[in-house]
């Protein structure tokens, strides 16, 4: 009996010794931590899934998962303080973060975690929710559409033209035939013998009948030199 005395008084010591203008609220605190949990999990998992590059990190996953429960506890520490605001500035300039994050899209993931952490952080629960449910809806829509991707051709082909300049149309009637969308990348004649070096991009009819296209060509009176190259998506600058 004394031992359970004993522990409900550490109990009520641990719990009232809050000296704080506004003493922590636990079951507030808690379902917050909680929250941020459940959200971060949900913004992890949508980055697993959607994510494309080649900057993948187990420990950036991680970290998505952690950072919105430790701008909770930040969120709590701080209320409406002013001065433990900057003491917790001044001590977040001691630790020095190193990680460059390769995919700008990564940048968005942190802020979002962050601004959930915070929303839990003061107790703003529905915000927390209504905000997760919508950035995961957001990223999945631009995961699922391929939003922003230029693709433009699917092949390039090399070759070198030994008839006259004339008769380019022969060449360009067999590429037509197979693709959608024809464009001479490049054109330069080769002073060392007749005729030209040319380089197009194709736009495919079908991808599957590669194969058909380049025996085709192979078998063109005037083609040699035959190289093709499958387009990836290009690059933004």
């Amino acid at each position: 009996m004394n031992n359970a005395h004993a522990a409900h008084e550490l109990l009520n010591l641990f719990f009232g010794a809050d000296f704080s203008l506004q003493p922590v609220n636990i079951p507030a605190l808690m379902l917050g931590l909680c929250l941020a949990f459940l959200a971060g999990l949900a913004v992890s998992w949508t980055y697993m899934t959607t994510h494309a590059g080649l900057s993948y990190s187990r420990s950036f996953v991680n970290s998505l998962v952690v950072i919105p429960m430790i701008v909770t506890v930040v969120m709590q520490v701080l209320q409406n303080n002013l001065v433990t605001a900057f003491g917790l500035m001044a001590v977040f300039a001691i630790v020095r973060f190193r990680n460059v994050l390769r995919d700008t899209l990564d940048t968005s993931y942190i802020l979002s975690v962050i601004a959930v952490g915070m929303a839990c952080g003061t107790q703003r629960f529905s915000l927390a929710v209504i905000a997760t449910i919508t950035f995961v809806t957001v990223m999945f829509f631009l995961w699922y559409t391929a939003y922003g991707t230029r693709h433009r051709y699917d092949l390039i082909v090399n070759l070198h033209w030994d008839r006259p300049a004339a008769e380019l149309p022969y060449l360009v009637r067999v590429l037509r035939r197979h693709s959608r969308s024809v464009h001479c990348a490049t054109r330069r004649s080769d002073e060392r013998q007749q005729g030209m070096d040319l380089s197009y991009r194709l736009l495919l009819r079908d991808p599957a009948r590669v194969e058909d296209l380049l025996s085709e060509l192979r078998a063109l009176e005037g083609v040699s030199r035959l190289t093709s190259l499958q387009a990836q998506e290009e690059s933004e600058l």
